[in-house]
This record gives structure tokens, C-alpha cells and sequence, in this order.
């Protein structure tokens, strides 16, 4: 389209210049390194090794290794169950989730689920600037909020247009540093799941080979994702598929769970064991298809007392049984091997190849491996769930819960916690929560999402939704009311008394105490560096928040056991209430408003292993502070203050 300017000489000599030498091209840029390559002598590649680089990759590291101050702050008002759900939504920006999530959370997350940008050139998503951001300018942008609070979606986001010199880099920047942060919080025996189309796939396989290692490559899924004939706006091929990339933390110890069986029509036969065994069909022991041993060819006893060879099994060709002699007699005297004569009245030998029993008399559920192609779940069908629950028009492009539930039964068992740090729609919340309902499991989830903004034309912005995060809020109380509408009409569906029908919302927030920065002392600020010293707690601070912010950087989890203990004292002066937070049955106890020595004896009762107080509780009394160091010390307790 002709914009009213004249040629761009420049512009034109390098679109001609990539027609003919697109290998000398990155990101539409030259690539002098590779330019010299081509047209001299002078053949040079610096640091040449087999390696994954972008521009801003060094900016990306330092992202990552920002540490941060953030918290989160819990929002009973927003949950539900908030006291005893072991599930959680966090609403904010997933890097910094990420952040504050590695201590407590390290190790532990089995299953990661995530649907990032694609980046098809039209997604807005958090990556470094210009690669030239420094640390204070990041976090002065992550951090600007609206007169209502909300992260402002111009200063937050940045469009990555197919017109930008650094389109692949930007979408790698924004990757690196999650990925890198959601592998510390697999398990060894866990795996991560990444949604991607043909825009990345090429750069996410190598990214995530860097990250986790190409020996822990699972697959790379194809998701047939289209009912139909495919898109339709497609130049060339009718794309009708995605990718699902699988990465094991460690891939020796990861296991993937089988499913359903294919075949299950051949199993036809029955005999006295079909209770327990289940059906069955014959498979012929003689086998020349597999490798020959001298070892497997030899002759087999039949019933009329004749003897048989796997090569008249196998008409004349050279072969060898599938059991070794020991192994036959087992098969024999456990009913697990059959003769039969073929047309030519030669015996053949067989073995039973039961439905729930395997060939060492283990009772199995027979399952296979999964195809690398899924083709029995289309975008459709999220969208018609929405629909069904009031959500609809309000989420593009959700991923359908029969997909995630998928993935989930092949690799999280039932007592273990899934991960989804983009969490959209909130899709992987509704896989977990009916899973659970339909084979009574405990499976428990951790969503985060960005509280961006919605579109003020959108059909949500226009139902009430601001976010992106309160669409997928609602959705999850949604599922849930649904669950228990069902539960009430068919209680004998649910055997699990214990199902848990809640989530616990938290939201990031900044630090409950004042930061120390002993590095950027100058003559102005002094006073104010030195009240952080003398009393780091911030003055909008409520108890509450601070005290899962001390249970996160103290290594708990959300979701350990909280009780409030508030003992009263009547001690003249200072009588009044005490309040003790009691945290996993008595492991921590936190200690935020008040204290005195007829605590510290209730504490000490209690014997936990760790102690956290505020220094400011023991201010005027110097004599209390030095003899609870010293009776904490002689009882073996971890004291420390803040």
C-alpha cells in the first residue's frame, strides 16, 4: 500500500538483497558475521558451538536473576473454602509469581501446564525493552498501575508486530526466564506441557532443550485442534494441527501413564480364570520376527507327545520362541500357554494374552502407549463449555478441558499439584477439580495470571469483567457450583467425601516490610534508610498479609495448615489479647502483635521447630528479647526476628 512517501532506497536494495541470500538474514537484519562468510575468504564465526542466541539473551538472564521483594497477599473475600482448600489462584505478573514461589514451592509441582503467546504477531506480552533497561527502569514498568490499582496494559505490555527487528528475540526474552523458573519447581519425576503453533515451535523445542536438557525431551505432540476442513485463511496448506512440547525434569525417573487399548475387540476368548484374568486372545509363541538366539530354539512337548520347533511354527523359516524353556514351563503349569493343530495338523503353540493380566501372572489394566497425534478434541468445544457456564464470547481461544485432562491422567497421579502460569481462561483449574470428581482424587492446582486488562469493546469488559484474571476467577466458582449442583442430585457419584471444591485467590503485591538499601545511602536519604532499620514494617501493613509472606520466604507452602491461637491475660498492664499463628500443626509459629514472657512459656510448651516475631514487639523491653534468645536457644528452637 503506497503510504505518500518515495522509494526507500535502503529498504529496497535489502528486500532484494534477501530474495537472493536469506541465509546472510536474522530477524530481517544482515548478519555480518555470515555476510563475510558468503563473499570473502575471511571465514570466521566467534564462539562457534552448537548454540541457541537472540538478541537480548544476556538481557533475559538478567531478568531472571532480579531477585524480588514481592509478596502475596491473600484474598479470603475472593475465594472460596479460603481455611481448608489446598488449591490456589494468583492474580499477577508470572515472572514475579514465579519469583516468590521458589522457596516454598521447589520441587514440588509435578505436572506443568501452559498455554503461552504463540506469537503470531499480533500478542502483547512482557519482555526486556530495547535491551538497553536497566533494573530500576523494569521495575518502575511492571509496576504502573491505574487509579484503580490495575497494571496498565500500555506500560506493562508491548505488542511483538512481525515488523519488529527483534520479533523472535522478544518472544525468546519473555520465555527464557520463565521456563528456566518453572523447571526449579518440577519434581524430578515431572513434566511440563507447552502449547505452541508453527510461529515458534522451532524456537521453543531449542529453547527448551537448553533449559532442560535434549536428553529429557518427551515429544513433540500434534494437536489436531480443527473440526472441519481446517482454517480457512490459510495461503497454502489448510492448518489444521498444533504442537504440544513434553520435557521431563529427569527422564530416567519420569513415567507416563498408558492409556485405553485400541484393540480391545480381540479379546474374544474366555476360560476358568475370566474373573480374575478377564478375556483373552492367542498370540503364537514362535516368532521369526524377532532377533534369533540359540537359546529360545528348541523343541516343545506337545499333548500327543510329538515334539515342535518354532520353524515348523513358522513354515520353514528360520525362528525361535518368544519364552525361554523356563519360562514355557511356568506358562504351562499357570494355564497361561495353549496348543492348537493349523489346517496342516501341525501344533502351534500359543500363549494367552489376557485383558487384565500380563504374561507374568500380574493383574494389570491393560493400557498402551499414547499416539503422538491427538485428534479427539477441537477449539470448538471450549468454546462450548463457556457457553454452557455464561462465559460466552468472553475468552478467545481456551483450550477444551477434555485436552487437559488428558494430559493431566498421562502424568499427574492423584495426590500430586499441577502448574499452569498462564492460565487464561482458567481451564486447567476446571480439568483438575473434574478429574478429582470423577475418580474421587486429590489433585490440586496453582494458577497465576496476569491481571490484564480486557478490551474496553469486549464482551466481557462489557459483562463486568476487567480483567482477564476475574474471567478466570468466575469460571472456577463456576465449575465448582456446578460440581456441587451435580453432587446434590447424585450423591452416590461421589465416593470422595474429601473432594475439594474451593481455591484460595492471592494477589501480588509489594512487600509488607520496608526494604533496606545500605548501597544507595547518600546524605539525603539517611534518616529515612535508618527508620528501615528501626522498624522495617510498613505502616498499611495488616497481620494477615504479613504472615503468609513470612510463611513463603520461611519455605511453607500456601496451602499449610494456619491456626490462629489467641490466648487472653489478665496482667494488669499488660494484659489483653495475644495472638499466636500456628503454622503445619506446630512446625512454625509467627508472632505479630504481641508478646511477653507468659507467651514465650506458651510458646516454648508448644516446642515448634522455628520462630518468627517482630523485633518492634520486644521495643523498651531489652530484658524480655535477650532471655527468649537464650530459652529458645537452650530448646533447640530456631529463633529469629524481623
Amino acid at each position: 500500500m503506497h503510504n505518500g512517501e518515495s522509494l526507500n532506497i535502503l529498504q529496497d536494495n535489502l528486500d532484494k538483497l534477501q530474495i537472493l541470500f536469506p541465509d546472510i538474514f536474522s530477524e530481517g537484519k544482515i548478519d555480518f558475521e555470515k555476510f563475510k562468510a558468503n563473499f570473502s575468504d575471511d571465514i570466521n564465526f566467534n564462539n562457534e558451538r552448537y548454540v541457541l542466541n537472540w538478541a537480548g539473551k544476556a538481557d533475559a538472564f538478567k531478568v531472571l536473576q532480579i531477585p524480588t521483594t514481592a509478596t502475596l497477599k491473600p484474598l479470603p473475600e475472593e475465594s472460596i473454602n479460603f481455611d481448608s482448600t489446598q488449591n490456589i489462584f494468583i492474580e499477577g505478573e508470572n515472572l514475579e509469581v514465579l519469583k516468590v514461589l521458589q522457596k516454598s514451592y521447589y520441587n514440588k509441582i509435578k505436572c506443568i501446564i501452559i498455554d503461552p503467546p504463540y506469537n503470531t504477531g499480533n500478542d502483547s506480552f512482557i519482555y526486556p525493552d530495547s535491551f538497553k533497561e536497566n533494573k530500576a527502569d523494569y521495575e518502575k514498568r511492571i509496576g504502573e498501575k491505574d487509579e484503580e490499582g490495575l497494571l496498565m496494559k500500555e506500560g506493562l505490555f508491548r505488542k511483538n508486530s512481525k515488523d519488529s527487528g527483534h520479533y523472535h528475540s522478544n518472544w525468546l526474552s519473555m520465555m527464557y526466564p520463565r521456563l528456566f523458573l518453572a523447571k526449579n519447581l518440577l519434581k524430578d519425576d515431572g513434566v511440563i506441557f507447552v502449547h505452541i503453533d508453527d510461529n515458534e515451535v522451532h524456537n521453543l523445542r531449542l529453547l527448551m532443550n537448553e533449559i532442560f536438557g535434549e536428553e529429557n525431551f518427551v515429544a513433540q505432540i500434534v494437536w489436531s485442534n480443527k473440526e472441519g476442513g481446517g482454517s480457512s485463511d490459510s495461503k497454502l496448506f489448510r492448518i489444521k494441527h498444533e504442537y504440544i512440547i513434553a520435557f521431563g525434569k529427569k527422564i530416567e525417573e519420569f513415567e507416563l501413564a498408558g492409556v485405553e487399548i485400541s484393540n480391545r475387540e480381540r479379546y474374544t476368548l474366555s476360560d476358568d480364570f475370566v474373573n480374575e484374568r478377564g478375556p483373552y486372545y492367542l498370540q503364537k509363541l514362535g516368532m521369526g520376527s524377532i532377533q534369533y538366539s540359540t537359546s529360545l530354539d528348541y523343541p516343545i512337548e506337545t499333548p500327543d507327545k510329538t515334539f515342535t520347533t518354532p520353524i515348523e511354527n513358522n513354515s520353514n523359516k528360520k525362528a525361535c520362541w518368544r519364552w525361554s524353556k523356563t519360562k514355557l514351563k511356568w506358562g504351562i503349569e499357570n494355564k497361561f500357554v495353549e496348543f492348537k493343530k493349523d489346517k496342516n495338523n501341525i501344533w502351534i503353540v500359543y500363549t494367552k494374552q489376557y485383558l487384565k493380566c500380563d504374561n507374568n501372572g500380574k493383574i494389570i489394566e491393560r493400557t498402551q502407549r499414547p499416539f503422538g497425534v491427538i485428534d479427539s478434541y477441537s477449539s470448538t468445544q471450549a468454546s462450548k463449555f463457556l457457553d454452557e457456564i455464561g462465559l460466552n464470547k468472553m475468552f478467545d481461544y481456551s483450550k477444551p478441558v477434555e485436552l487437559i485432562k488428558y494430559l493431566l491422567k498421562l502424568s499427574l497421579e492423584s495426590e500430586e499439584i499441577v502448574l499452569d502460569f498462564f492460565a487464561g481462561s482458567g481451564t486447567a483449574a476446571q480439568a483438575v477439580l473434574e478429574l478429582n470428581k470423577e475418580d474421587n482424587g486429590n489433585r490440586k492446582f496453582i494458577l497465576a495470571q496476569i491481571p490484564e486488562q480486557c478490551d474496553e469493546n469486549s464482551e466481557a469488559y462489557k459483562a463486568g469483567y476487567k480483567t482477564i484474571a476475574d474471567i478466570s476467577k468466575e469460571r472456577i466458582r463456576r465449575v465448582i457450583t456446578k460440581i456441587e449442583k451435580d453432587k446434590a442430585v447424585k450423591q452416590d457419584m461421589f465416593d470422595n467425601g474429601k473432594l475439594d471444591l474451593g481455591f484460595k485467590s492471592f494477589k501480588l503485591s509489594p512487600s509488607n516490610f520496608k526494604i533496606w538499601r545500605g548501597d544507595e545511602i547518600t546524605e539525603d536519604n539517611l534518616v529515612t534508610q535508618l527508620d528501615v532499620f528501626a522498624n522495617p514494617v510498613k505502616e498499611e501493613s495488616k497481620p494477615e498479609n504479613m504472615l503468609y509472606e513470612l510463611m513463603l520466604k520461611a519455605g511453607y507452602s500456601l496451602t499449610d495448615k494456619v491456626e490462629t491461637l489467641a490466648i487472653l491475660w489478665d496482667g494488669g498492664e499488660r494484659g489483653g489479647e495475644y495472638i499466636l499463628n500456628i503454622i503445619a500443626d506446630g512446625e512454625l509459629i509467627i508472632v505479630l502483635e504481641n508478646i511477653n514472657d507468659i507467651i514465650v512459656e506458651e510458646i516454648l510448651e508448644r516446642k515448634p521447630k522455628k520462630i518468627i516475631a517482630l523485633d518492634s514487639l520486644f521495643e523498651g523491653n531489652d530484658q524480655l528479647k535477650t532471655n527468649t534468645v537464650l530459652q529458645m536457644k537452650d530448646a533447640g528452637i530456631d529463633f529469629k526476628t524481623i
